[in-house]
């Protein structure tokens, strides 16, 4: 019965998060566009759908993945064994990045265009170690306690350095390639992982040095990317770069239109579940053969993972039914208008409104709030996280709209952040680097990468590979920016009233 109840509360809560998506599409088709959609009964079931996949997500995280990563923590803090945490770590990362779907259409698409110049393997291998050897190089941090912003501004000098040697070509996909290898499920229990490793050790603060592990794991591919593509594609190859993009958006094209029918549903059923595996087969192994004991609480734990496998499910394929459409078909014609003040509007709109309802971000707001007693309000960040996704979408839709090198906006939004971590309070600085990992997840991406293309697609003088990738770098970048903002603005509000009492 209570678990009924908390569901309900979930649904509900989908719900009003999906407002802000549907008060978008509704406003843009009525008032700009002036079109109805074709299929109003699919799209209304679909967003329905989204809504009971979200209720189911959470719901899951609380029951199942939350609690069996905290307690895998505290096991391992117990153990006092350095070599199997890191293992651990570096395993989780490795397992569920191996597994990604979208990295392995990638790898498979780069071998066949290049005539196997480029090993399918090596380089899903090569992203995959950098993800692993993120989340372990995060937890030696928190090991060792020392303060997460010198390996993150370290991170982004080596990033723009090798931004100015490697072939254009790569740049963007390079950027992007830190947004999209972390996945729904293994941002929260990353979480779950720094979090009640923190709380076990003494002298850690779960709020300070328990964040930062998904800033590690979206920092290290772009440098690994950008190494892989300077070492593949200096010599030359232009053309089998370019191909390689428009075979791998055709691929995109394919999968909608296969999508459609029956059978693709229960793909993504054996996706999820082939997703979700290698996490569960690294968590059981470590918990009987390492630690040798069982699971606590091990049938709550289990129905939290099926409803964590069934959510995400329903949330896929209400987004098939409801919101990937439309959002593409809105896309395709804002490019057609020769209005590009709307295409910005929309980019902005449409990013602060999928943002709301990411699913990572809804778990993680949610542990940010109960680890900080209350201090950071889950709505007040998910609103601060939504406004830098949603500046950082238009702005990436205005550098393709003029053409400019994506690497000057980065790096200048690189330089503001470096400068905020040395103003905003200590709390905020992990869960800002944070913000940047799960904004660009199961819902944002999609739409952004549909956007993004499609721009570069239709816009005269635009490469789809040069210009079309790289929004999911802006998505990723401003909301730190915006996080440690806020933090800022915080800690002033409340040291100005302190001052005028004195």
């Amino acid at each position: 019965m209570n678990q009924l109840k908390l569901f309900l509360k979930m649904l509900k809560g989908s719900f009003f998060d999906l407002l802000p998506i549907i008060a978008v599409i509704a406003f843009f088709q009525i008032f700009i566009l002036q079109r109805m959609p074709g299929d109003l009964v699919s799209i209304v079931t679909g967003l329905a759908i989204v809504a009971v996949g979200l209720a189911l997500f959470i719901q899951g995280l609380e029951v199942g993945i939350f609690p069996v990563g905290e307690n895998l923590a505290r096991e391992f803090a117990r153990k006092g064994s350095a070599f199997w945490l890191l293992l651990f770590a570096f395993l989780i990362g490795f397992s569920t990045t191996i597994a990604e779907p979208a990295l392995i259409a990638i790898a498979n698409k780069a071998a066949v265009i290049s005539e196997g110049r480029i090993d399918a393997m090596f380089l899903r291998l090569t992203v995959a170690f950098s993800v692993g050897f993120a989340i372990a190089l995060g937890t030696f941090r928190i090991l060792t306690g020392h303060p997460i912003h010198y390996y993150i501004i370290t991170g982004y000098v080596i990033v723009v350095v090798l931004t100015f040697f490697v072939p254009p070509e790569i740049v963007g996909l390079a950027y992007d390639s830190g947004g999209v290898t972390t996945s729904t499920v293994t941002v929260p229990l990353v979480a779950a992982l720094g979090v009640g490793l923190a709380g076990s050790i003494r002298g850690r603060n779960p709020v300070i040095d328990g964040f930062g592990l998904i800033a590690f794991a979206s920092l290290t591919p772009m440098i690994f990317v950008q190494l892989y593509g300077l070492v593949e594609y200096a010599v030359g190859g232009e053309e089998v770069v370019r191909a390689m993009a428009m075979s791998v958006a055709a691929e995109v094209e394919h999968s909608r239109t296969v999508g459609q029918h029956a059978m693709a549903l229960l793909l993504e059923l054996a996706d999820v579940v082939r997703d979700v595996t290698p996490i569960l087969v690294v968590i059981f192994f470590f918990q009987y053969v390492i630690i040798k004991k069982a699971v606590p609480h091990l049938p709550r734990i289990a129905l939290g993972i099926v409803l964590v496998i069934l959510g995400l499910y329903a949330f896929i394929v209400g987004l098939e039914m409801g919101l990937f459409p439309i959002g593409e078909t809105m896309a395709l014609q804002l490019t057609e208008r020769d209005n590009r003040l709307l295409i910005y509007l929309f980019a902005f709109l449409i990013g602060f409104s999928t943002t709301m309802a990411e699913p990572a971000l809804l778990a993680i707001a949610h542990k940010v709030q109960e680890i900080s007693a209350g201090k950071i309000d889950q709505l007040v960040l998910r609103i601060a996280v939504a406004t830098g996704v949603a500046v950082g979408i238009a702005l990436g839709a205005y550098r393709i709209v003029a053409g400019d090198p994506i690497h000057y906006y980065i790096i200048a939004g690189y330089i503001v952040v470096i400068v905020q971590t040395y103003f905003a309070p200590r709390y905020i600085v992990p869960i800002a680097y944070d913000s940047g990992g799960v904004t660009t997840s199961t819902v944002t991406v999609p739409l952004v990468a549909a956007l993004g293309l499609g721009l570069a697609t239709n816009i005269e003088g635009r490469s789809p590979l040069i210009d079309g990738f790289g929004l999911i770098a802006f998505a990723s970048l401003f909301p730190m920016i915006t996080v440690m903002g806020y933090g800022i603005v915080t800690e002033w509000s409340i040291k100005k009233p302190k001052k005028e009492h004195v």
